[in-house]
């Protein structure tokens, strides 16, 4: 298992294994490695709802998990994931598809 903080959690990062593209940056615990092992979908804790969520739960845009990955420290994942649909609640393929410029302002990403 890997380690985790002070909290119980663990950073988690979903990367499509078809792109190699990051999706999106969560939390787990180790109920929600339970629940992703056992399903095979991400599962991830809210720390601001203080709650377990499926990734994908109402809107379907699951990520199916084909790996889980490990860090050299043990304090972070990788999933690789096959996701249906875009990673994003706001409908972008990922939760990265900003930049932020040198005069401190976002910038969406062409294409993303």
């Amino acid at each position: 298992m890997p380690r985790f903080d002070s909290q119980g959690l663990v950073t988690a990062v979903a990367v499509d294994r078809a792109s190699g593209r990051l999706l999106m940056l969560a939390h787990m615990n180790e109920q929600a490695i339970t629940q992703t092992r056992a399903t095979g979908l991400a599962h991830f804790w809210s720390r601001s709802r203080r709650a377990l969520w499926q990734k994908g739960e109402t809107s379907g845009h699951v990520l199916r998990v084909v790996e889980i990955r490990v860090d050299c420290d043990q304090d972070a994942l990788e999933l690789v994931v096959d996701p249906a649909g875009p990673a994003c609640h706001t409908g972008a393929t990922s939760c990265f598809y900003r930049r932020l410029t040198r005069a401190g302002t976002l910038e969406r990403i062409t294409g993303a």
